[in-house]
């Protein structure tokens, strides 16, 4: 992108666009070529289909606060009315792209959970996102300003999102792009509040997002590939990656408030009533913590390694909560169950085992016992028979690997993915 400037950017050097913020904005939109602009639009829809619902969700603002074009967080295009006058319809096609890819890729919401420090040094994030794009715009085809940056302008490798790139830009005082607060999150000065131009609420742009994403893979099933940044940012998009740590603690703290739920009296405390019923000792309700079952998949097919971490999130969860102790019975289960034991933590279990897979015989022992457990934790990576029916307990199904069979749809499953 050609240089910008901004006026309010703390240690900004470069004074030639300092006149602009003397304009009103009326002025600039008398100046404002919008049928040229309008034109480049229309070229990027064309040229890039896909991504035409998010391109016709930017409203047109006419400005002189930047010097190119940006956006904001509300889906406002600022424009630079001699900007347009400078560039062909290709050139401006492709900036229009650049802009709407900061929106889509959600920019400035990954901005906002950066490191303080980063997060405030916004120039140098814009120029890490900027990176991100534009090795893919370059890569596709598209015209852009010959003053635009990309990842080599740093000496840096392509195909990395802007949070890889930002270690490796330099700190400058100079303002060398500024995309708006739509990109680096942080407002600039010029910009529309709300209510002050036609703008885009975050659910419409969750909703162009996963449409976008959608056009994306529907592109690349029937014509081929797109640039490796957008097939990721689709594919995100279209199947998000949750961390299973936090879907497995949330399974695992609801199937204990339920199972808790279950009241019974205990005269082990009296009840408040007794005090009022002279000679008579009346009970008090009381909440039991559940008991649990971790049966584990000891098979050949699983990993040691991911085997260790996803029952050590189990435990550290469980004593979390308040489980510990003789409240939790480990199970190590191939074909037949090699170990029944009581634990209070990942490091005391002995594995065993090694042969075929059949985690029916593991959930049946453990619903065996003089005191069946009300949530039984499954980990496995899933290629085994399961149950024909419900087991009368909670069953929660941690299946490690890439890619795992499904389960029968009472079983609560959680992908414990390798990577992670």
């Amino acid at each position: 992108m050609p240089p910008a400037h901004d006026p309010a950017a703390p240690g900004a050097t470069d004074d030639g666009d300092a006149h602009h913020c003397a304009h009103p904005q009326t002025a600039a939109g008398d100046a404002l070529d919008r049928t040229k602009l309008l034109a480049a639009r229309f070229r990027a829809a064309k040229l890039r289909p896909y991504l035409a619902a998010a391109l016709y969700a930017l409203s047109v603002v006419p400005s002189w606060h930047l010097a190119t074009m940006g956006v904001d967080r509300h889906w406002r295009l600022y424009v630079n009315p001699e900007f347009v006058g400078e560039h062909d319809v290709d050139e401006l096609a492709g900036v229009w792209i650049h802009e709407a890819a900061h929106l889509l890729r959600d920019h400035h919401g990954r901005a906002d959970r950066l490191a303080t420090a980063d997060r405030m040094d916004h120039h140098r994030v814009n120029l890490a996102q900027d990176c991100e794009i534009n090795d893919d715009l370059v890569a596709d085809g598209l015209a852009l300003p010959a003053s635009r940056v990309e990842p080599r302008t740093f000496g840096l490798a392509e195909g990395r999102l802007f949070e890889e790139y930002l270690a490796g830009i330099p700190r400058s005082p100079v303002v060398h792009v500024q995309c708006g607060s739509g990109a680096h999150g942080i407002a600039v000065r010029g910009e529309l509040g709300e209510g002050g131009a036609p703008e885009v609420r975050p659910v419409e742009a969750d909703a162009i997002r996963r449409q976008t994403a959608g056009a994306i893979r529907a592109h690349v099933r029937s014509q081929g590939t797109v640039p490796a940044g957008w097939q990721r940012w689709a594919d995100q998009i279209a199947e998000p990656v949750v961390d299973w740590r936090r879907l497995l603690t949330g399974a695992l703290r609801q199937a204990v408030a339920w199972a808790s739920g279950a009241v019974d009296y205990t005269y082990a405390r009296p009840g408040r009533r007794s005090a009022a019923l002279r000679g008579v000792v009346m009970p008090s309700l009381r909440r039991p913590l559940p008991r649990v079952a971790i049966v584990i998949d000891t098979s050949g097919s699983m990993g040691p390694d991911d085997m260790a971490a996803a029952l050590g999130e189990v435990t550290g969860v469980l004593r979390a909560v308040g489980i510990r102790g003789n409240r939790v019975t480990v199970l190590a289960c191939d074909a037949d169950v090699h170990a029944v034991t009581r634990v209070t933590k990942a490091e005391q279990v002995q594995l065993a085992g090694g042969g075929g897979t059949d985690m029916r015989v593991g959930i049946a022992r453990a619903r065996r016992g003089p005191e069946p457990p009300e949530i039984v934790v499954v980990l496995t990576d899933g290629f085994t028979p399961w149950p024909d029916e419900p087991v009368g307990c909670r069953l929660i199904a941690g299946l490690v690997g890439a890619s795992p069979p499904a389960t029968p749809t009472w079983v609560e499953a959680i992908h414990i993915t390798p990577a992670t």
